[in-house]
């Protein structure tokens, strides 16, 4: 097992975009900035997503956020007083427990910088076990049972 923290971030899309991902049309991830940009992160930040001979992991889902803008809020979608409901892509990454804070930091800031909403919903959790390339090896050599 490796040692990692998640990293999910709750991203805003348009509704033809979550139509076309819920059919399970990939190529709505080209479609739309929001997604591209968020996967444009993941690539220039070779950290996130490793798994040795696989790079930028990550996994996703679509669903729904739901909210209601509080007086003083600058909302990109929805106004004060107003329930709002906004089709979600969920992206799931990972990156190695041992990162530096520095780093951690730094593709957390930017992130925020790109997120469209005011306040982004992006999770960080603590440290997880995830498999690894090592533990399929050693059941191929019959070390782990």
């Amino acid at each position: 097992m490796k040692s990692v923290r998640k990293l999910r971030v709750h991203w805003p899309i348009a509704s033809e975009t979550f139509a076309g991902l819920a059919e399970g049309e990939a190529g709505a991830f080209r479609n739309d900035h929001g997604i591209t940009a968020l996967l444009q992160a993941l690539a220039d930040s070779p950290e996130l997503g490793d798994f040795g001979n696989y790079r930028h992991v990550f996994e996703s889902g679509v669903g729904f956020e739901g909210f209601t803008v509080a007086e003083g809020a600058n909302p990109t979608l929805g106004q004060v007083g107003q329930r709002t409901i906004s089709p979600t892509f969920v992206f799931t990454t990972y990156f190695d427990a041992a990162l530096d804070d520095e780093r951690v930091d730094r593709f957390m800031r930017h992130l925020v910088e790109i997120h469209p909403w005011e306040v982004p919903v992006i999770e960080l959790s603590g440290v997880v076990s995830v498999s690894s390339t090592a533990l399929a090896e050693a059941r191929e050599s019959g070390v782990a049972s």
